[in-house]
């Protein structure tokens, strides 16, 4: 990997700090990371919403886009998609946050 490439982990880690705030659970843990992908000076991250009505769409993807950026300075770019295709379903949440549901 060459040093200006963001670490991929570092970009998950920084995406579990970010908050649904009608769920009270992070981004990566619901399951709304679709796909990261980093090269040299660059970080690009599709995420969706619990539903496509979602009205903090943009804030959240703002909030991810700030938190990649501070935790990896390498990314000149950081650009965050919202994407609805496929649809989020409860079953891309991770075991442990399934758990804390109850699920």
């Amino acid at each position: 990997m060459s040093g200006d490439t963001p670490d991929e982990s570092a970009v998950w880690d920084a995406l579990r700090t970010v908050i649904d705030p009608e769920v009270g659970e992070n981004l990566a843990d619901l399951g709304l990371v679709y796909r990261v992908a980093c090269a040299p000076g660059r970080v690009e991250i599709d995420l969706t919403m619990t539903s496509p009505a979602c009205p903090m769409a943009g804030s959240i993807a703002g909030e991810a886009e700030q938190a990649v950026r501070d935790a990896c300075p390498e990314a000149r770019e950081v650009r965050v998609a919202v994407v609805f295709e496929p649809p989020w379903t409860p079953e891309r949440m991770s075991e442990a946050a399934r758990k804390r549901f109850g699920w």
